[in-house]
């Protein structure tokens, strides 16, 4: 019986028992990254899962392609209406990126907790 290393959940495509996202192999794999270098970045997986969930989308590709294409199409969608950045906001990031960019100041970032991360609960995307 063949292994397998790719599971749908929610919708999505993820590596067997893992948080990490088909997307994200087959977008590395597609920029030209090696298994071993997609494996180096992904440092919770074995290469084997690497190489299983690259042979996924090779067998699969027809499929794959279909669905990254939705998926990009819901993050175009969610981008076009979603609000703007308040300008005060927008302004900080703005100067905060630019200030690594030079590398003339240094950036302290504050992490403020909220009430969901106070009971423990996170989100990882």
């Amino acid at each position: 019986m063949a292994k397998e290393y790719i599971e749908e959940r929610g919708g999505n495509y993820y590596v067997i028992d893992t948080r990490i996202s088909l997307d994200s192999i087959v977008h590395a794999f597609r920029r030209g990254e090696s298994p071993e270098t997609i494996w180096q970045n992904f440092k919770l997986l074995q290469l084997e899962e690497v190489y299983g969930a690259i042979t996924y989308y090779l067998a699969n590709q027809a499929e794959i392609d279909a669905y990254l294409i939705r998926r990009n199409e819901k993050w175009v969608e969610g981008r076009r209406n979603a609000e703007p950045l308040p300008v005060d906001l927008r302004e900080r990031l703005m100067r905060a990126r630019d200030e690594l960019h030079t590398g003339s100041h240094i950036v302290k970032v504050r992490f403020l907790a909220d009430a969901d991360l106070n009971q423990g609960s996170r989100c990882y995307n």
